[in-house]
């Protein structure tokens, strides 16, 4: 067994789910993104492009000089037409890669505990695109479920995604169906909840902070090129800054560390997985005692 192994079936509190998480990051960071990229690095470029160029054909959509004196650009159209397809594509390789970002995760935490902390690559890439469409229908269900509550009452909101935040982990480790998956979060939750809810929060304001972080450079970059810092403001360069090269740039890498940053909380989500599995279920206990067992007998 590797030194540095972590092992994610024992009951944890607070404080130690955020120093496992970390230190989960820190020492399976080389391997951990050899994987991820490998799987989901071509789907993340063409998210990254189609959002450069979403930026771009938006700048023309609302670029007030652009009439001519014969009336309207005649390539306004095409503007038109590269938005549409830039926000197609744009809103399904998103999608495709934020799910193919979490089963990456999830199903690399997975081989790494069932193997003792090596890494099975083609399993990993086997049981991502195999559960793809698992994935996308528990987020439909999940999405559904917590909108919905949201648009009766904030808190009806808050209640439904703290036991569905951890559904996504329960179909990878507990091997269920998604709707099962759906079903059993609430069980697994149930009297545990406002630890649970504690845990996911404190971690996301680590998650919103450290994204802050990363778009205060474009903010600048904007607030600099419209003339706020010196008192002379342009609006004529509001529509501008959408294609400056500098600005994009600086979003798209806002985007993706946004992105990446994602990758805590879903290592902190499957620690809180196993924490409640370990408390209600006993598993990884019974486990060592099978092996304690097992040695014996040997």
């Amino acid at each position: 067994m590797n030194n540095q192994f972590i092992d994610f079936k024992q009951k944890r509190e607070l404080g130690d789910i955020l120093s496992d998480t970390f230190a989960f990051l820190r020492t399976q960071f080389r391997p951990f993104f050899t994987t991820f990229f490998k799987i989901v690095g071509p789907y993340l470029a063409v998210f990254l492009i189609s959002y450069g160029f979403y930026f771009s054909s938006f700048s023309s959509i609302i670029d007030f000089n652009a009439s001519t004196e014969y009336g309207v650009n005649p390539f306004d159209v095409f503007s038109s037409v590269a938005f549409v397809i830039a926000a197609i594509v744009l809103l399904f390789s998103g999608i495709a890669t934020y799910v193919l970002s979490q089963a990456t995760t999830l199903y690399y935490i997975q081989s790494y505990t069932e193997n003792n902390g090596t890494i099975n690559d083609s399993e990993i890439r086997k049981n991502v695109y195999k559960n793809f469409w698992s994935f996308i229908g528990l987020g439909i269900l999940v999405i559904l479920s917590v909108g919905v509550a949201f648009l009766f009452c904030c808190i009806p909101g808050i209640f439904l995604y703290v036991p569905l935040s951890l559904s996504f982990a329960i179909m990878v480790y507990s091997k269920r169906s998604a709707t099962d998956s759906f079903g059993y979060s609430f069980d697994l939750v149930k009297d545990y909840w406002w630890m649970t809810f504690a845990t996911i929060f404190v971690v996301g304001l680590i998650v919103t902070f450290a994204s802050y972080a990363f778009s205060i450079p474009a903010i600048i970059y904007q607030y600099f090129k419209m003339g706020i810092f010196s008192g002379e403001l342009d609006s004529e360069t509001i529509d501008t800054n959408f294609i400056d090269p500098i600005y994009i740039v600086l979003n798209l890498v806002s985007t993706l560390a946004q992105f990446l940053l994602n990758i805590i909380s879903l290592v902190a989500i499957t620690f809180i997985y196993f924490n409640l599995n370990e408390i209600k279920n006993n598993e990884g206990t019974m486990e060592r005692i099978q092996k304690l067992g097992g040695d014996l007998d040997s």
